[in-house]
């Protein structure tokens, strides 16, 4: 099981993707909003979402676990 972390702190602005949906290495997960500039955070690995441990609006630390893909 892989983690997609939160680089820096932030607030979630948008999270793109659905438990059980399948992604590709490079694919856009979550969009953070940090020093007013919108960051995209993307997957590591190929895989299925296993979890997602944010919501929109929510304030992360960095390293925050974001999503779990399997």
């Amino acid at each position: 099981m892989s983690e997609v972390k939160a680089p820096m702190g932030g607030k979630v602005m948008d999270i793109k993707v659905n438990v059980g949906d399948s992604v590709n290495e490079g694919d856009e997960a979550v969009i953070i909003e940090a020093m007013k500039m919108e960051l995209p955070v993307v997957c590591e690995v190929s895989g299925t979402v296993k979890t997602i441990q944010c919501k929109k609006g929510d304030t992360v630390e960095a390293d925050a676990v974001l999503i779990t893909i399997e």
